[in-house]
């Protein structure tokens, strides 16, 4: 493994999608590769400001020993928004007896796509990733200004070209480093937030596309620190501007490479409508998975393109799972729930998970939503943190898609954050997220 750095950083993605590893010179690289590297298996499971869970059973069962982290076949990857530049190590943890740590949310990810692999699929997926920049000029969460004359923006001004020109620097450096990372940006695109847009990466192997989509999130918030701004993936940073959400496209090929969602027609395959319904029927269980924060509920709001229930429809943005037309061949759908501030592993797991549990239970989904899903008779999903955590630590359906250890560990970091927030000044919280998530 050839390193041109100076110095290396590792880094693994705990349960809330943070980067948890070390600081090393460039000469350790062999010695990664190889023998991998010790941290604390505890490390994954802490909270969002990185702290030990209280009663964490990593901690009282052992001691806090350690695990081994491992390179992923993902390899290594330079970090633009760094100067001097540096290399980064993707990363996935182990224990010492070499099994895949069951609370680490890339084996997560990687145990679903094995139960495809068994049936000889491989699933073809691509993100659609939104996020807000801001002015920090202020030392505050702040609206962002006009890059070239610093005036205050006022409005989001959807699918604007020269909203996007107006940050064409931060977006020159957002391409430009994607494309030495490895990552296949496509379209970039202005939203309907004050500063807030969205970049659509292009479709490829699952796995794949889950790093890709968390290298790119450290990415974005690099480059914007770079150009004197701040970036948040916050599913709702200001309360009168649409949220950022994380839309997920899912397709399903065969060992000849034929997709298996698509019948030739609109409608889609038997298999695409069990998937379909598979994915309503997890969603419920699932909601912590795709709305991990206790700001993350104020973005499912009736009119702002966020869905409020389980709904699914064709060409339908006001639904949770829309069918997409065009191209026959290229017939997915997109999963509209998670919010832009998840773990692209988890989400990526439970989606696909309850997918193929849907095809595996033979399931048929409700008539689609015709017209505008707002305010019509759907499956409701918990519409709170709390009612989220209970449902998701309950849910026979996670517990299939779910190591049970992760299950419990997920649940523990959130109940400590929940007791954080409820002493702490809201103002401050959300000041101290903004760049976490």
């Amino acid at each position: 493994m050839d390193i041109e750095t100076a110095s290396l950083r590792t880094a693994c993605a705990d349960l809330n999608g943070v980067m948890r590893g070390k600081r090393l010179p460039a000469s350790d690289a062999a010695k990664l590769e190889f023998v991998g590297q010790r941290m604390p298996l505890s490390a994954l499971s802490l909270d969002i400001w990185g702290n030990d869970v209280e009663g964490s059973p990593l901690v009282l069962a052992s001691g806090d020993a350690d695990g081994q982290l491992r390179l992923t076949e993902r390899g290594p990857v330079p970090m633009p928004w760094l100067d001097p530049q540096a290399t980064l190590l993707p990363m996935w943890m182990y224990t010492d007896n070499g099994r895949p740590f069951d609370a680490c949310p890339r084996h997560a990810l990687a145990r679903v796509l094995s139960r495809y692999a068994k049936l000889g699929w491989k699933v073809t997926v691509a993100t659609e990733l939104e996020f807000t920049l801001l002015d920090i000029s202020a030392r505050t969460i702040a609206q962002a200004k006009d890059p070239v004359t610093g005036m205050a923006l006022h409005a989001g001004d959807i699918n604007s070209v020269d909203a996007l020109d107006d940050f064409a620097a931060f977006f020159d450096a957002l391409y430009a480093g994607a494309e030495a990372m490895g990552i296949s940006v496509q379209a970039a695109v202005s939203e309907g937030g004050i500063g807030q847009f969205e970049i659509n990466l292009n479709h490829g192997p699952a796995m794949r596309i889950a790093d890709d989509t968390w290298l790119v999130k450290s990415l974005v918030k690099g480059l914007a620190k770079k150009h004197g701004m701040a970036a948040t993936f916050m599913a709702k940073p200001f309360p009168d501007d649409p949220g950022n959400g994380l839309h997920l496209h899912v397709s399903v090929k065969d060992s000849h490479g034929q997709n298996l969602f698509d019948n030739g027609v609109m409608t889609g395959s038997a298999l695409l409508r069990s998937a379909a319904a598979g994915c309503l029927a997890g969603m419920p269980g699932a909601m912590l998975v795709f709305a991990p924060h206790a700001g993350s509920y104020a973005r499912f709001a009736p009119g702002s393109h966020a869905p409020t229930g389980a709904s699914w429809g064709y060409e339908n943005r006001t639904t949770a799972i829309r069918i997409p037309g065009g191209d026959p061949s290229a017939r997915r759908l997109e999963h509209r729930m998670p919010g832009g501030d998840t773990n692209p592993y988890l989400v990526m797991a439970a989606v696909l998970g309850s997918a193929l549990m849907g095809i595996d239970d033979g399931l048929t989904p409700p008539e689609p939503i015709i017209g505008n899903a707002y305010g019509k008779p759907i499956l409701k999903v918990p519409t709170d943190w709390d009612e989220a955590i209970t449902r998701f630590e309950t849910s026979p359906k996670m517990a299939r898609i779910f190591p049970k250890l992760l299950v419990e560990m997920l649940v523990r970091v959130k109940r400590q954050e929940q007791q954080v927030m409820g002493a702490r000044d809201p103002n401050l919280v959300a000041l101290q997220l903004h760049d976490r998530v």
